[in-house]
Formats: structure tokens, sequence, C-alpha cells
């Protein structure tokens, strides 16, 4: 309600003010979000974090759920913590949150009240937010590192399906539907302090332009990656050239990228996006083993050659940013910062 008890006012517009006022306290009190643009200047190439569900398992956690890594923010984040300070610890310049499997329809499947689910996606920011300060606090401001950015994983419709849907693209729903099923989500977390949405494991360019769309009404920032199933086409057979195409023109978009892809299909992707777009290119594929989406398990052997190998073909294909996806570890981090710092 406003003056009048008859006048009234949509409580999107309210939204838009807030986020406007927000704005502007962040700027006079010197809180500015971090950006990819200002890591990418003093680091030229920047390293991404790695796979958080590998070491949720390692330390014990059994993933074996329709909410995959997002029921351990219910029962047990501070191993969540753990994974992102040991990420960070190893030279990952950026960390996703756990928040890819966190939506509201999910937890609330689950038995969650709606109020329980929002506030569940919040602590995913919220965690890693803690985890940068600490570990800044402790070495890395004395380090000559970037200070990171906490990157919010906004996984696909496929992954709330939880049937191995994000790696095909066939979902048979509406583009209205799309938009309704990511954007409170998508406002929870941009609220709670991200710098910026990870937009990832996209199989289908409709889905990428409803989180373009949904993050340039809110006057925020992403990158989008794309799940591959080839050397030139993402999971539902779209080209990529024709996806770096479609997003060139969104500036909210800040890299274009493929993530949990086989590694070997990597650097012919990145030439298809590198004719096709003038954004920073982001990668950070799986080990190359292959996911069975009903056991939630992982099967066969690792591509070939060690993942550093791998990583400097990427980045001697035009990669800027580059990390690990589903099966990667710490290790595999610690590799490619050590890499990255030598160009």
């Amino acid at each position: 309600m406003s003056h009048r008890p008859e006048e009234q006012i949509h409580v999107d517009e309210i939204k838009k003010v807030a986020l406007a006022y927000e704005q502007i306290i962040n700027e006079v009190c010197g809180m500015k979000r971090n950006t990819l643009e200002e890591v990418l200047k003093q680091t030229g190439i920047m390293v991404a974090d790695g796979a958080m569900a590998t070491e949720l398992e390692r330390m014990g956690c059994d993933l074996n759920d329709s909410l995959w890594s997002a029921k351990v923010l219910a029962e047990q984040p501070e191993l969540i913590g753990k994974v992102h300070r040991s990420y960070f610890e190893a030279g990952a310049d950026c960390g996703i949150t756990a928040s890819y499997q966190a939506t509201i329809d999910g937890f609330c499947k689950r038995g969650f009240t709606e109020a329980e689910a929002e506030e569940l996606i919040r602590r995913s920011v919220d965690i890693m937010v803690k985890e940068r300060a600490d570990w800044w606090q402790a070495e890395g401001k004395d380090s000559g590192r970037a200070y990171p950015l906490v990157c919010a994983s906004v996984g696909p419709y496929g992954a709330y399906l939880a049937d191995g849907s994000e790696y095909r693209g066939n979902y048979g729903v509406s583009k209205e539907d799309l938009r309704n099923f990511h954007k409170r989500r998508m406002e929870l977390l941009w609220d709670a302090g991200a710098d910026l949405f990870a937009v990832e494991t996209i199989p289908c360019l409709e889905e990428a332009i409803v989180a373009a769309d949904l993050t340039q009404e809110m006057d925020a920032a992403c990158w989008i990656s794309f799940s591959c199933k080839n050397e030139a086409e993402i999971s539902d057979g779209t080209k990529i050239a024709h996806c770096a195409k479609a997003l060139e023109a969104y500036d909210c978009v800040k890299a274009i990228g493929i993530n949990c892809t086989a590694p070997h299909f990597v650097a012919s992707l990145i030439k298809e996006i590198k004719n096709n777009s003038t954004k920073p290119i982001i990668v950070y594929p799986n080990s190359g083993e292959e996911y069975d989406p009903v056991t939630k398990t992982w099967h066969g052997n690792k591509d070939g050659k060690c993942y550093c190998d791998f990583a400097a073909e990427w980045i001697a294909a035009g990669a800027k940013i580059v990390g690990g996806c589903c099966r990667t570890t710490p290790e595999n981090i610690r590799e490619v910062a050590e890499l990255a710092r030598r160009k």
C-alpha cells in the first residue's frame, strides 16, 4: 500500500526500487560487488573451482538423492564450507555455490516448506561468502591473488527433474514455465550477495535465453555454460556457434562456455565460440567419465591425458576461465592454477 488505502503499487515495482537503493547504498559504502572483469584483469587467466559432489562423497556423503549435493545444505552445511575453502586454498579465483540442484520446487517435494527452501538457497551463498572472507583474512590478502568471485550456481530445469535431462534438453515445457522456475531462485541468490550467476550445464538455447533475460531484468551479471555432446553441438543438438551468436548482444552475459562435457571435445568447442563471440570463454569440463542418471554414479575411465595437459590446450585455444566439473578435485585445480600463473 502507498499513500492512500485505494492506491496500490505492484510488488515487482517495489523490488525494482529496493534493488536501486541497494546499488546506491553499496556504492556509497564502498561495498560494490566483485566483477568478473576485475578478476580477469588481475589474473589474465581466471581459475574456477572444481567438483562439489565429488568432494562431498569423499567426506562420506550419500548423494544418491533427487536433491544431490543440495541436500547437504540442510544436513551438513559445514562440509560445503570445507569444500569451498579447499578450492580457494588450491588456487581458485572463483567459487561456485552448492545451489545447482537447490530449487524451491525440489526442496518442497522433499517436505521442506517454501520458507525453508528459500532459506536453504540463500544459505548456499552465505556459506561461500563466509569461506571467502575467512580464507582472504588468513592468507589471500597477502598472497598477491585476486579477491575471489562468489558465483551462484543456477542449474538447468533438467537438474530439478533428476533424470539426466540436463544432458538432453527435451523438457517439453514452455518458455514461461522455464522463466517461472528460475526467477525466484535467481532473485534469492542475487539478494544473498552473489557476485554473478553461474548459469551452467544448460542443454538448450531457449533456457539460456530465459536466464539471460532474467539476469538483465535484475541488472545482474552471469556467465552461461552449456553441456555439449560432441565437438560442435550442445546437448539438444543446437550448434554452439549459434548459441554464442545469440548471446553476444547481452551485456549482462560476461562469459560464454562449456561445462560438464568430455574434455576431448572442448578445444574444438572453444574455437567455435571464439569465431562467433567476443566474450571471454569459460570451460570447466568433467573428468571424462560417463554419468548414469538412474544410479547417479560415474563409470569408465578418465579422458586419456592428465587434466592439466588438457587445460594447457584449452588456454592455447582461447579459454580465459578454466576450472573443473564432475569428478575433478582440488588437486586438479591446483595444477590448473600453477599453469595459469605461468602464462
